[in-house]
């Protein structure tokens, strides 16, 4: 695994110059640059697609520096969310995607992978809060659909703290 130092973002777009706005969709592109590697930021009407030479790229939207800090719910909400998508069989996207922030914020861990009766792959998960196990089919979203499901995730489990 290479590790690499990536700075914040510039803020101005490297095609036009142009500061970025609060709310301004953006891309940003890793490129070598020598034995560095730089990170490049563009608004979304100039980006043509990643550099050539592109390490990795993603999509962002800017955010105002001065909105505050946002904050996740507290854990045992999150918990009880992901319980509730566990009823819900046309959330198995964004039942997978909490299970996997769940994971990262130490909720849940990863006991293993099993497939289901259907011979789908699923995670197994277990919480030593409640000192249960979950079983959470591995669906990856589309890019489009795991943009809605953050987007819903932080509407419903995200508050601004300043």
């Amino acid at each position: 695994m290479i590790d690499f130092e990536i700075q914040r973002c510039s803020r101005r777009c490297a095609a036009t110059d142009r500061e970025f706005v609060a709310g301004d969709v953006c891309f940003s592109a890793l490129v070598p640059e020598g034995s560095a590697v730089v990170r490049k930021d563009y608004v979304a009407s100039a980006w043509n697609g990643p550099p050539e030479n592109a390490v990795g790229w993603w999509k962002t939207m800017i955010v105002d520096p001065h909105a505050g800090r946002m904050y996740w719910a507290p854990n045992d909400v999150m918990l009880h969310y992901f319980e509730r998508l566990l009823e819900d069989p046309a959330a198995e996207d964004a039942r997978y995607v909490l299970g996997l922030l769940l994971v990262r914020r130490r909720v849940l861990r990863v006991e293993g992978h099993e497939k289901d009766s259907q011979g789908r792959e699923q995670l197994v998960l277990y919480c030593s809060r409640n000192e249960a196990q979950y079983r959470v089919v591995e669906v990856m979203p589309t890019p489009e659909r795991a943009a809605a499901i953050q987007q819903q995730l932080s509407e419903l489990l995200q508050t601004h703290g300043s």
